[in-house]
């Protein structure tokens, strides 16, 4: 649950190598359908283009279950992997990369594909700006009425959020807070409530 990059912004580079035209697109996407969703909205932008080729790491940059990536017709290996290889490299989480590709009449080979393909993803990477993604925690937390308005501060300090509370007997609160900072949470809650008070682990 470490902090990671992702994208500021979307990002697109040009490149022409012989006679064909390269356009590599960049954007933030936050899980696979929202990965997916780009690349069609790309696809829409250049439906005459001969190939849509793309590549995405739609969670943290270390989740091989969030990946994947496709040759669009293109000879195996010669478009997808060389994308996907830069993004790994990259080390940002939640980006989909999509190269369009016009035919120019004048075959790469795959050799020249590989290269063609990757350096444009290495290009628009180098443009891209990035910012820094805490992942967020969701915690229960049952308190007393008398210690709500220094939990309430406590939470807004760290750069959390209250997501839903309840006013019954007790306060029922579901919190969102930055992961890397649950320790330093619990020992606040402690220290005002003389270890009466814990974030409650929300499960599935």
């Amino acid at each position: 649950m470490k902090p990671y990059l992702i994208p500021a912004e979307s990002i697109s580079y040009v490149e022409e190598i012989k006679k064909s035209r390269f356009i590599t697109y960049l954007a933030h996407t936050e899980g696979i359908d929202a990965a997916k969703d780009y690349i069609q909205s790309i696809k829409a932008q250049y439906p005459d283009a001969r190939h849509h080729c793309w590549a995405f790491v739609a969670g943290r940059p270390d989740d091989s279950q969030q990946l994947g990536f496709s040759d669009d017709g293109e000879p195996t290996g010669t478009a997808g992997k060389p994308i996907m290889a830069q993004l790994l490299g990259s080390q940002l989480g939640e980006i989909t990369c999509v190269v369009v590709r016009y035919f120019g009449g004048i075959k790469l080979g795959t050799g020249g594909l590989v290269k063609a393909y990757g350096n444009g993803a290495q290009q628009a990477l180098k443009l891209l700006p990035t910012q820094t993604k805490v992942p967020q925690k969701i915690f229960q937390l049952v308190c007393d009425y008398s210690l709500i308005n220094s939990i309430e501060q406590l939470i807004t300090q760290i750069g959390g959020v209250v997501l839903h509370s309840e006013y019954n007997e007790v306060v029922s609160l579901r919190i969102s807070i930055p992961a890397t900072l649950e320790r330093e949470v619990n020992d606040k809650l402690r220290d005002m409530s003389r270890g009466a008070l814990e974030l409650i682990t929300e499960t599935e």
